[in-house]
């Protein structure tokens, strides 16, 4: 068949600089490639791509699994001011996660972590 190396979102933003900046500099991700209609970034061989759309884009959500969930947490709470967000918890489906809004998007991000038995 085919191995597939990795699935990176491509997420709708009505502001891709503001969208990007909360990748950048809430989530340390760098930038790959900034245009005015697209742009790439990407942590630790991850790569999430966000394009230019209008604001009557639909809601998308995704799912970006770390080592750290509640180190993560504390490193980024102060930065979230004006995001939904719901602290770090525990999931019946053995996650410990945090979901945030990401700025200028109808895009929820789950960021979770596998809760050691």
């Amino acid at each position: 068949m085919y191995q597939a190396l990795y699935l990176s979102p491509m997420v709708p933003s009505y502001n891709l600089e503001g969208t990007a900046s909360f990748f950048k500099d809430v989530l340390g991700f760098q930038l790959d490639m900034d245009t005015p209609t697209y742009v790439v970034l990407s942590k630790n061989g991850l790569t999430v791509h966000l394009l230019r759309a209008g604001e009557d884009i639909g809601q998308m959500e995704f799912y970006l699994e770390v080592d750290n969930v509640d180190g993560l947490w504390e490193s980024i709470k102060d930065k979230l001011t004006g995001l939904k967000v719901r602290a770090p918890f525990d999931r019946e489906y053995g996650m410990r996660e945090v979901h945030l809004e990401v700025p200028h998007t109808k895009t929820l991000l789950f960021i979770g972590q596998a809760i050691k038995a």
